[in-house]
């Protein structure tokens, strides 16, 4: 079983005792920035000027400077920077200011795990991974409460990493949800291959395809709409709440049958299998090289071509019509 830390495993004076750099203040960043310093810790924002967040951040009391600046200042860097930006901007004005006893963090394992950021042997490197966007991050830590989080050393040259990094998780107030130990390579990889197969890949493609199927049968686009997409987030609060049997316990009987006899006709040994493929490439660093490269070599020019085409389809188009309808759902 998985170590799980709470509020009694960590103490809050190690971290108020550094000067923390929060690199980026998107989703991840302000909820970090803004809890640090409510915790009392001192707190330097990196952002790029004339930007948005760069603005957010200084109507929230910030005042943002370079991550070179940031950087050379700080004794824990925290990187919440997009994944396929990393390594250039670690190379560039990150690494000139690592000096031996520095401590990096990451929200994510991505760069670390696949060798794309390779610190000096003398830094400390760990990874705190909210398992909530950071508008939650932030949300629970202002009503006193706080997300699981992930925790994992790479590197220990002084030998109290993890106590710092707990110490940043009670900070932003993971410790008072619980903050799971893992590793980096376990992290990652789980990450991508929950996104690509179950949360984003998965779920969208499930949707979609269902909705196809009952468009191309001759029903009315709504009416297969509220059924195959709408619908979901009723089944997903459940299972949040509960686990499968919680939901299955609230839905029909007729339902749950359909679900034991049906449910594995569409999830197929040949469906597994092909997780397992995407499984491997994961593990293996064969989608870190194809993403990088498409956001680097290619600027994202075949991921901008194929989130254009999918704003264009059928379910979007129903989608937004009926949203229209919605009035408790918040605008977006």
């Amino acid at each position: 079983m998985a170590r799980i830390y709470y509020e009694k495993d960590a103490d809050l004076r190690l971290i108020r005792k550094r000067t923390v750099a929060v690199l980026g203040y998107g989703s991840q960043g302000h909820a970090h920035a803004l809890n640090l310093r409510d915790s009392g810790v001192d707190v330097i924002v990196a952002q790029r000027k004339g930007s948005e967040n760069y603005r957010r951040a200084v109507k929230d009391g910030f005042k943002p400077v370079s991550v070179a600046e940031a950087s050379e200042r700080a004794d824990v860097i925290m990187v919440l920077l997009p994944d396929e930006v990393q390594a250039a901007v670690y190379r560039e004005d990150i690494l000139p200011h690592l000096s031996p006893g520095k401590t990096l963090g990451f929200g994510h394992g991505f760069n670390i795990r696949f060798g794309l950021i390779d610190p000096p042997k003398g830094v400390n490197v760990f990874l705190m991974a909210p398992k909530a966007p950071g508008h939650l991050v932030r949300r629970t830590f202002a009503d006193g409460k706080g997300v699981p989080m992930l925790v994992a050393v790479e590197r220990d040259p002084s030998r109290t990493t993890l106590r710092l990094a707990l110490s940043y998780a009670k900070a932003i107030g993971g410790t008072r949800a619980g903050v799971i130990k893992t590793t980096f390579a376990e992290e990652t990889e789980t990450d991508l291959f929950g996104e690509q197969v179950v949360l984003c890949g998965g779920i969208t493609a499930l949707i979609k395809s269902s909705f196809d199927t009952l468009v191309e049968a001759g029903y009315q686009p709504e009416v297969a709409y509220f059924e195959c997409c709408h619908e979901m987030k009723l089944i997903v609060d459940m299972i949040n709440e509960g686990g499968l049997q919680w939901m299955r316990y609230s839905i029909s009987d007729t339902a749950e049958y359909g679900d034991y006899t049906r449910g594995p006709r569409i999830i197929t040994d040949r469906t597994r299998r092909e997780m397992k493929k995407i499984l491997r490439d994961v593990q293996s660093g064969k989608f870190a090289k194809e993403w990088v490269r498409e956001a680097t070599v290619n600027k994202k020019r075949n991921f901008h071509k194929m989130r254009k085409a999918a704003e264009k389809e059928l379910i979007e188009r129903v989608g937004a019509k009926l949203r229209k309808m919605m009035a408790w759902l918040k605008k977006g």
